[in-house]
C-alpha cells in the first residue's frame, strides 16, 4: 500500500523538483520558438518566391540533413562535454544565429532564411542528447518516465497549437518580429537552464578524456550491439519510424478514396488526431507514474498498429475520426516508454552515442518510407498500406516480448528467493 501511494504521488512530487521545473520552462520556451520559426520561414518562403517548391523543400533539408551529419558526432560531444553547459551554449547560439538572420534580412537577402532554421537544427543534434544525459543526472530512474512524460505532454500541446502560433505571430506582425520572437525564446530557454543544478566538476566527467573523436564513435557503436536490450530498444524504433513514413503522407487520400469526401474535408480527421495528441501527453503524465515503461510500450504499439490498421479499412467518417483518436492518444506512450527504457538501461557515459545512432536511424527510416509511400500506394491500395504500416508496430511489440518476458521472470524469481 505504501509503495502504491508513493508511485501516485510521484507526478505532483516531480513537479516540486527545481530540476523539472526549470527544464519545463525551458522546453516551453524552446518550443513556442521553434514552432514560431518553423511556420514564419515557410510562409515567408512560400510568399517571397510565389510558391516555388524547390524553395520550399530547401526548408526540409536544412531541417533534416543535418541529423544524419550531426547526431552521432553531436552523441559523442555531449558524452564528452557537461550537459547544462552543452544546452545553455546551443540555446545561445540558436539565438544569436537567429539575430544574425534578423540582421541580414534588413539587407533583402531573404535567402539567408534558410540559416536560421540550418543552424538550430545542428545545434539541436548536440542539445538533444545531453538533454537525456541531463535527465539521467538529476532524476532516478523511478522517476524518469514522469519527467519524460511531462516534457513530452509539452511538445504534443505545441504539435496542436504550435501551427495556429506561428501562422498567427507571421501574419500579425511579419518576418522581422517572428524571427525576433524566435531568438528571444531560444535566449529565455537558455536563461531557464541557467537555474539547473551545476553539472558534475571536469574531474568527474569525460570532458578531460582525450580519445580520438572515431574511437569514441566505434565504442558507441560497439557498445550497442552489445547490449541487448538496448538493440531491440533501438530496432523497435526503427520499425516504428518505418510505420509512421509510410502513412505521413497518405492521410489526404484517407478521405478522398476510403471515404469519397473532397480534400478539405481533411481537418475533420485532423482535430480528433489534435485533441488526441493532448488528452494523450495529459493521460500518459497522470499514469506514469503507475505503469512500467515496458507496458507503456507495448500497450502503445498494440494500440496505435490496430488503429492504424483500422484508419485504413475504414469507409465510414466517424470510424476514422475514432481511430485517428486512437492513434494519437496511444503515441506518447510508445515514444515515453521507450525513452524511460533507454534512460533506464544505458550508462550514463554512452547516453549521448546511443541518443546519436537512435536518431537517424528514426529519422532515416521514416524518410525513406514517406520517398516510397506514394509508389506503394499505387502498386497495392491505401488499405494494404496502411496494413503494412500497423504491421511495422507490432513487428516492434514482437521484438521486444522476449526481452520483458525474460525481465519478468527474473523479478518473479527475484520475489520468490526473497
Amino acid at each position: 500500500m505504501k509503495r502504491e501511494e508513493k508511485r501516485m504521488s510521484g507526478s505532483v512530487q516531480l513537479l516540486r523538483n527545481s530540476f523539472v521545473r526549470s527544464v519545463m520552462i525551458s522546453t516551453l520556451f524552446s518550443q513556442a520558438g521553434i514552432w514560431i520559426r518553423n511556420f514564419a520561414v515557410l510562409l515567408y518562403v512560400m510568399e517571397a518566391t510565389g510558391g516555388d517548391s524547390f524553395a520550399v523543400s530547401m526548408i526540409s533539408v536544412a531541417e533534416y540533413v543535418p541529423i544524419f551529419i550531426f547526431a552521432f558526432i553531436g552523441g559523442v560531444f555531449a558524452d564528452r562535454w557537461r550537459p547544462k553547459k552543452t544546452m545553455v551554449w546551443c540555446e545561445v547560439l540558436s539565438s544569436l544565429s537567429v539575430i544574425l538572420v534578423f540582421a541580414v534580412l534588413e539587407t533583402g537577402t531573404w535567402q539567408v532564411i534558410f540559416f536560421a532554421t540550418l543552424c538550430s537544427s545542428i545545434l539541436s543534434q548536440f542539445a538533444q542528447p545531453s538533454g537525456m544525459k541531463l535527465l539521467k543526472n538529476h532524476v532516478s530512474d523511478e522517476n524518469a518516465q514522469s519527467c519524460i512524460s511531462l516534457l513530452q505532454t509539452i511538445t504534443s500541446v505545441f504539435m496542436v497549437l504550435g501551427p495556429i502560433l506561428g501562422t498567427s505571430v507571421y501574419q500579425q506582425f511579419g518576418i522581422e518580429v517572428s524571427i525576433f520572437m524566435t531568438g528571444a525564446c531560444f535566449l529565455l530557454s537558455a536563461i531557464a537552464l541557467v537555474f539547473v543544478p551545476s553539472d558534475p566538476y571536469p574531474s568527474q566527467n569525460r570532458e578531460t578524456d582525450k580519445s580520438p573523436l572515431l574511437h569514441e564513435m566505434m565504442d558507441g557503436i560497439r557498445y550497442v550491439f552489445a547490449n541487448k536490450y538496448i538493440l531491440q530498444l533501438t530496432l523497435c524504433f526503427t520499425l516504428v519510424g518505418l510505420g509512421v513514413g509510410i502513412i505521413s503522407p497518405l492521410g489526404v487520400f484517407l478521405v478522398t478514396e476510403q471515404l469519397d469526401l473532397p480534400a478539405e474535408a481533411l481537418q475533420w480527421i485532423s482535430i480528433p488526431y489534435g485533441l488526441g495528441e493532448i488528452v494523450g501527453g495529459i493521460v500518459t503524465f497522470a499514469f506514469a507514474a503507475k505503469i512500467t515503461p515496458q507496458r507503456f510500450l507495448m500497450i502503445g504499439l498494440l494500440v496505435d498498429g490496430s488503429g492504424i490498421i483500422l484508419a485504413g479499412m475504414s469507409t465510414e467518417i466517424w470510424l476514422t475520426m475514432m481511430a485517428q483518436f486512437i492513434i494519437a492518444l496511444l503515441q506518447p506512450a510508445i515514444f515515453i516508454g521507450n525513452s524511460a527504457l533507454v534512460m533506464q538501461h544505458v550508462d550514463q557515459n554512452f547516453i549521448g552515442r546511443v541518443m546519436g545512432i537512435r536518431t537517424p536511424l528514426m529519422t532515416g527510416s521514416m524518410l525513406l518510407m514517406m520517398s516510397v509511400a506514394g509508389a506503394l500506394k499505387n502498386t497495392l491500395s491505401l488499405p494494404a498500406v496502411y496494413g503494412i504500416a500497423g504491421c511495422c508496430f507490432f513487428a516492434g511489440l514482437l521484438v521486444m516480448i522476449p526481452l520483458f518476458r525474460s525481465k519478468g521472470e527474473a523479478s518473479r524469481r527475484s520475489m520468490n528467493h526473497s
